[in-house]
């Protein structure tokens, strides 16, 4: 692992680490599908011999009705046999701003937030106005969510390279070198890296931008597929030059 002043962790790991990778694309508070996508791998993994690596691509909260629940899962131990690394999504980011008092978070309010306080037993209707003036609902918010969960967010990297596979949230800026990219373009890029691809002789796995079915392409590979609406819950596992998906609706 690296971390350059100013700039959120990013992660490298060498190909021969994990006999298998899944990655598990936006979650968005839908914990039932979480675990139900995790027993599908789980039994797919039976088969490989070795350890496996399970990839969260960010977007834990928010829009589903249990984010705190995906938190609380999130920071336990991962499922017998494999290591897990979560990545920073730009709905997870915005989340600790607001915690942490940066106007920046008050985005947060405006996407999803409602759902994400509900699921910590915030009483919405006492709390007043939900907008970033109201001090009392942050510090509401604040006093629910358990240290545990700040910590985690707080050290969420923002990047994982493993040979020519590059794991983000949202994509890459293109055609510029993966150690010049911003945190910002890592979290919430969209329409020009989908447009153009990411100009670098890598793949690039990916979640945040919402599709019916994930896409498997030569150079990008994206797994978000709006579980908060549609219920499917989407990943790939990587394994011997072969992508394989699977999906799951909520249970």
């Amino acid at each position: 692992m690296f971390l350059e002043q100013g700039r959120m962790p990013r992660l490298e790991l060498p190909t021969d680490r994990y006999a298998a990778i899944y990655a598990i694309g936006d979650v968005h508070g839908c914990h039932d599908s979480l675990l139900a996508l995790e027993e599908k791998i789980r039994l797919d993994a039976e088969a490989l011999d070795g350890r496996k690596l399970i990839v969260m691509l960010g977007d834990y909260i928010d829009r589903g009705p249990r984010s705190a629940t995906v938190l609380y899962h999130l920071t336990a131990s991962p499922p017998a046999g494999f290591d897990r690394i979560c990545l920073r999504g730009n709905h997870d980011d915005a989340f600790l701003d607001y915690l942490e008092g940066d106007p920046a978070g008050d985005w947060f309010l405006d996407h999803g937030a409602m759902e994400t306080m509900a699921s910590y037993g915030v009483e919405l209707a006492s709390a007043g106005p939900v907008t970033g003036s109201n001090h009392k609902l942050r510090e509401l918010v604040r006093s629910a969510v358990p240290s545990s969960h700040l910590e985690f967010l707080r050290a969420l990297p923002v990047m994982l390279t493993i040979g020519g596979d590059v794991f983000v949230h949202a994509g890459i800026r293109p055609g510029r070198p993966l150690v010049d990219q911003t945190d910002e373009d890592l979290m919430w890029i969209r329409r020009s890296f989908l447009d153009l691809g990411p100009g670098l002789p890598v793949r690039v796995v990916h979640g945040h931008s919402p599709m019916r079915q994930a896409h498997v392409g030569a150079d990008r590979v994206s797994l978000d597929t709006h579980c908060h609406k549609t219920g499917r819950l989407t990943a790939a596992r990587f394994h011997q030059g072969d992508v394989v998906i699977f999906d799951t609706a909520a249970g």
